[in-house]
């Protein structure tokens, strides 16, 4: 799993751009990685990388290219995917991975029906200007995914942009399934955060405003920070050992996902309670990391019986962690 601590700090020159109509000041003439990015999973990091070791060597831009809503969305109605990163995180975690910016263009009707070759001369090279294009192996692009990798390096060959295009990056190592979004949610939605960390290559989080709660929590002893997930999110509910990134520093801590049945089943909501924090957070933004999961959601007979079970998961998360990467 990777480590937590030594995040990157954010960069004033990460720049966002969306919809260009021609190729923009910052990001003019960069080396793109292309995709949807969702989860930034290992097959992603990769791509992302072989794109910087390009642009070192063209001394261009680095940029991911990506779309917005996410594809499946678009096709079949929002909500229809758990997006492992709604755009916000995405960009936080492609930010990390030290490049200059994002491209987002807008998947809509237009860009889905735009074919293979008009994609590559209206898009990559009319209004992005690639100098070069990295992707993976299984990327497929233009109307009824009619362009391949090999239709790419052709283009670039025509149109005078590099091609790189990356293999197969396993799940975990010296294993045969391939890294991707679609594994990471499925141990998501069964709980195994544990599982969906060594897939992606980093544990899954969840990022949002802190937002006011009933103040429940802060009646038992454990006050919460309270965000609302994106709606497409399927995490399975129950407890959780968590680290908190809030006001530039790293909190172990345990969250609650789901609907607080002991008090009446309400909207899913994500608390967590942060050891050793003292203050408000109110109104800023927060990024909670999934370590492991303690148990599934209960319903309690008395408010003392759930004070006794969260004391338990304190010291069930707290053992946790120690244990767990830093």
């Amino acid at each position: 799993m990777a480590p937590l601590t030594g995040l990157p700090p954010a960069s004033s020159k990460f720049l966002i751009v969306r919809d260009p109509a021609a190729p923009p000041p910052g990001l003019a003439g960069a080396v793109a990685a292309i995709g949807n990015f969702d989860g930034v999973h290992r097959g992603h990091a990769a791509v992302i990388a072989r794109a910087k070791v390009l642009a070192a060597s063209l001394g261009a831009p680095c940029a991911a290219l990506t779309f917005e809503p996410h594809p499946a969305d678009f096709f079949k109605g929002i909500g229809t995917i758990f997006r492992l990163t709604p755009f916000e995180a995405k960009a936080k975690a492609l930010q990390r991975l030290e490049i200059d910016g994002m491209l987002v263009f807008t998947f809509d009707k237009a860009l889905a029906s735009l074919p293979a070759e008009a994609f590559v001369a209206d898009v990559l090279v009319g209004r992005a200007g690639v100098r070069g294009v990295v992707a993976g192996y299984d990327f497929h692009f233009g109307a009824g995914r009619s362009g391949s990798p090999e239709f790419l390096q052709r283009a670039g060959t025509r149109y005078g942009f590099a091609v790189a295009i990356v293999g197969r990056v396993p799940a975990e190592a010296g294993g045969e399934e391939p890294a991707s979004s679609t594994a990471a949610r499925a141990a998501l939605e069964a709980g195994n955060v544990a599982r969906a960390a060594r897939l992606l290559g980093h544990p899954y989080s969840i990022m949002g405003k802190v937002i006011r709660g009933d103040a429940r929590g802060r009646t038992l002893g454990f006050p919460t920070a309270n965000l609302l997930p994106d709606p497409s999110c399927r995490l399975r509910h129950g407890v959780y050992a968590v680290r908190v990134l809030a006001q530039g520093r790293m909190y172990d801590g345990v969250a609650s996902y789901g609907r607080r049945p002991t008090f009446g089943a309400g909207q899913a909501l994500l608390e967590a309670y942060l050891f050793g924090f003292a203050g408000d957070l109110y109104g800023e933004t927060a990024e909670i990391f999934f370590i492991d999961w303690i148990r599934e959601e209960e319903k309690f007979a008395s408010a003392g019986a759930l004070i006794a079970q969260m004391e338990r998961d304190e010291e069930k998360a707290s053992a946790i962690l120690k244990g767990a990467v830093q």
